[in-house]
């Protein structure tokens, strides 16, 4: 798409990127940060990579064993 307009034109579509980004509220990377580490933390009591999965509700187990002859 970009390669059919004009520089003007992808200048302008820039433009009106920032226009709408800098009328985001910004939050400090510290405040942020904690939030996420305090919710992750939260989460891991269900976390599937962190627990394991129990045998019998695993779907990918091996259901039954090779035999060679």
């Amino acid at each position: 798409m970009a390669r059919d307009m004009s520089d003007k034109d992808i200048l302008k579509m820039e433009l009106e990127q920032l226009q709408k980004e800098v009328k985001n509220t910004r939050e400090p990377v510290s405040k942020t940060a904690k939030e996420i580490c305090e919710w992750v933390e939260a989460q891991s009591a269900e976390d599937p990579l962190i627990k394991g999965v129990p045998e019998d509700k695993n779907p990918f187990r091996e259901k039954g064993g090779c035999i060679i002859t």
